[in-house]
């Protein structure tokens, strides 16, 4: 799998505590447009996990090539709140977190939860999309390094 490029993204998610939530992932991709979706895969060992499984909205922020450290931030130990210490986090109005200069970010909510090995596989139903008014830029992770596509 280190051969296959995939684009970076971090998932966050807020319970209604407000206690904020994210993780780096590569294993996102589009799954239907009648209904919008797209499906993120997450270990089940993750903090974010239970929040999902419980039907929290969640966004998926796909990743610029300047987020490399947020992305190093996300998916290193239990960073807990630090996680949103890097770069400009903002709330949707249903209090999503989201990362406001990110290529693109998916609202949704949680449509489906399979399980699957180690991970649960979650089905994100599309509410709300934001993309960047510049040009695609993403962040790239291949053969254990990251990669930036400047187009």
């Amino acid at each position: 799998m280190r051969r296959l490029p995939s684009g970076v993204s971090v998932v966050s998610a807020q319970t209604s505590d407000g206690q904020r939530y994210a993780m780096t992932a590569s294993s996102v991709t589009s799954v239907s447009d009648q209904p919008a979706s797209l499906l993120v895969c997450v270990n089940r060992n993750t903090r974010i996990c239970p929040i999902l499984v419980l039907g929290q909205r969640f966004a998926i922020n796909i990743l610029s090539k300047h987020h490399q450290e947020i992305s190093i931030l996300c998916a290193t130990g239990d960073q807990g709140e630090k996680r949103f210490n890097l770069g400009r986090w903002l709330l949707a109005p249903d209090k999503t977190p989201y990362l406001e200069d990110a290529e693109a970010v998916f609202e949704c909510e949680v449509d489906l939860v399979q399980p699957y090995g180690t991970h649960n596989i979650v089905v994100g139903r599309i509410i709300a999309v934001r993309v960047a008014s510049s040009g695609p830029a993403p962040l790239v992770y291949l053969d254990g390094n990251y990669r930036n596509l400047s187009l």
